[in-house]
């Protein structure tokens, strides 16, 4: 998966003037995001924004790079290790 961010400030076509895109611009302007986050925080649809974040490309306006992956699963069954490690001390505590 890949991130943008951007490297100057375009002048946009009438088409691109709303406010989504210049809160897309403007997330890009300050980080790196993805394309589901931006998505997520313009409320554009995601072939809108494939669309938009490509014509920045195409334009050199935008800087790309990996994201770094997260390990889902350690991050999904973290809070369950919590309850499990608690549940299994109560249960030695118990039985004697």
């Amino acid at each position: 998966m890949k991130e943008y961010r951007l490297s100057a400030w375009p002048d946009l076509d009438p088409s691109y003037e709303r406010t989504a895109y210049r809160r897309m611009l403007s997330d890009m302007s300050q980080r790196h995001v993805t394309l589901a986050q931006l998505s997520v925080r313009s409320g554009l649809a995601r072939h809108e924004v494939i669309e938009f974040v490509g014509m920045l490309v195409g334009r050199g306006l935008v800087i790309q790079r990996e994201a770094p992956r997260k390990d889902l699963l350690s991050a999904t069954l973290r809070p369950l290790g919590g309850w499990l490690r608690r549940a299994i001390a109560f249960a030695n505590n118990g039985v004697r």
